[in-house]
């Protein structure tokens, strides 16, 4: 089991931001990039993904910790609903909306995964370091 120090150590994370990643990519081309609310919108639900993981791994408890993980997977099912909106109005092609769903669906159940093992094997107040199973 790997030890947690740093919120960049946590592989939902480092997924995450992949997506955000491969988000402002495809956002910042063609008609997208000149969608600014959905742009916007997507931009910043896929960034809260990461951001909530961070915040929550900073926080005092756990428990707080995993209602960010709770936060994060509304952000991560945000996103993909905004991208059936960009898939519609011809901003991606069927394939880049396949990919980045899958992207997000892989962050979801990597977080879901890491918040029922923080309620399962972690006690209530934090140790300065969190274990995590492979």
């Amino acid at each position: 089991m790997p030890t947690i120090r740093r919120f960049e150590d946590i592989h939902a994370w480092q997924k995450a931001r992949e997506v955000v990643k491969e988000v402002y990519s495809l956002t910042g081309r063609g008609n997208f990039a000149r969608d600014y609310a959905l742009r916007d919108q997507l931009r910043r639900a896929a960034t809260s993904i990461m951001l909530n993981i961070a915040e929550g791994h900073g926080r005092k408890t756990d428990k707080e910790f995993r209602q960010f993980l709770v936060h994060a997977r509304g952000s991560a099912a945000e996103a993909q609903s905004a991208l059936y909106i960009a898939l519609d109005q011809g901003y991606l092609t069927q394939p880049q909306f396949s990919d980045l769903h899958s992207a997000l669906e892989e962050v979801s159940k990597m977080i879901s995964a890491f918040s029922s093992y923080l309620g399962r094997h972690v006690p209530t107040s934090n140790p300065p370091a969190r274990r995590l199973e492979d």
